[in-house]
């Protein structure tokens, strides 16, 4: 009698351990809620960050909302009731996985490892792994940042790599972690840390919000390639299809040009900053022919 006892306990706590959504597929559960739910960030300027309302916007943000548009026309629902979930660096990928987000629109970069525990969709922007740091440091390489105090967010493939980079070639780098994008920025601000390493396009928009753009500069070594995507649960197949469809007609259609012109080349919420950013050759490779790889080798 022990050894059934014991299966069916067994059994029952794998029921209990795998969430709802990841069992039924998360078009059944938008199905049945009637809602859908979008991890989104407060401060990943100009993905998915909060305007002056303290409600969520982005380029991530519309592009998401234009996945729930195709998400509609799918399940013939004339309405889905969408709902905001803040998430972090550290929290998004456990509130995937656990069923908490349906969609996470941010600055999330897609990767080999990551995609062990969740899925991405088409890469929607494509960045490189960088450094700001003010001018007055004098920072113009890495070997200029041995035995510096440097910051870069937890949680973040950026801390990971920088990490790996200080061990493999002995810089003695004192490396610190923040909470966020601008709790980082502002450990270099305020002379905390000599420099924040981060995904490029975030540290522009940083600077250009800051009290003295002028005052920083970025390293103009690139150490990776970063493809950001938005993230969806691993072995939804159903859903993963309708999500790329979505993406890819964007992208066939023209219309990603106006959406990437909105939160790139035009002035943004709340303040009215311009990042004045081009669509990037690597970037307008995957618009010609869209592609999910985690692989920073094929956006070279």
């Amino acid at each position: 009698m022990t050894r059934p006892i014991t299966l069916i306990l067994a059994a029952l706590t794998l029921a209990v351990a795998v969430p709802a959504a990841a069992q039924e597929g998360t078009l059944k559960k938008i199905k049945d809620s009637g809602s859908i739910t979008i991890g989104h960030r407060d401060a990943s300027i100009p993905f998915s960050y909060y305007d002056d309302r303290q409600q969520p916007v982005g380029y991530a943000v519309d592009l998401c909302l234009r996945i729930v548009d195709a998400v509609k026309s799918e399940l013939k629902m004339p309405r889905i009731d969408v709902k905001y979930q803040l998430v972090t660096s550290a929290n998004r990928i456990p509130l995937m996985a656990n069923g908490t987000i349906d969609l996470e629109c941010g600055s999330t970069t897609n990767n080999l490892a990551r995609q062990e525990q969740v899925w991405f969709t088409i890469t929607h922007f494509v960045t490189a792994n960088r450094w700001i740091a003010k001018k007055s440091a004098n920072i113009r390489s890495l070997p200029d940042l041995k035995g510096k105090t440097i910051v870069s967010t937890a949680g973040t493939t950026n801390i990971k790599q920088i990490t790996e980079i200080n061990g493999a070639q002995n810089l003695g780098m004192n490396i610190i972690s923040a909470n966020g994008h601008p709790e980082a920025f502002q450990m270099v601000e305020t002379g905390r840390a000599v420099a924040f390493v981060m995904d490029d396009i975030l540290l522009y928009s940083l600077a250009a919000q800051s009290r003295t753009p002028a005052d920083y500069a970025i390293s103009s070594e690139a150490l990776s390639v970063e493809p950001y995507g938005i993230m969806l649960r691993k072995d939804d197949v159903a859903f993963k299809k309708v999500v790329n469809a979505a993406m890819t007609n964007l992208y066939k259609s023209g219309q990603i040009n106006p959406i990437y012109e909105k939160w790139f080349q035009k002035p943004i919420p709340p303040k009215g900053i311009n990042l004045n950013i081009p669509m990037s050759d690597q970037f307008k490779k995957v618009v010609a022919n869209p592609t999910d790889s985690g692989d920073p080798a094929a956006y070279k």
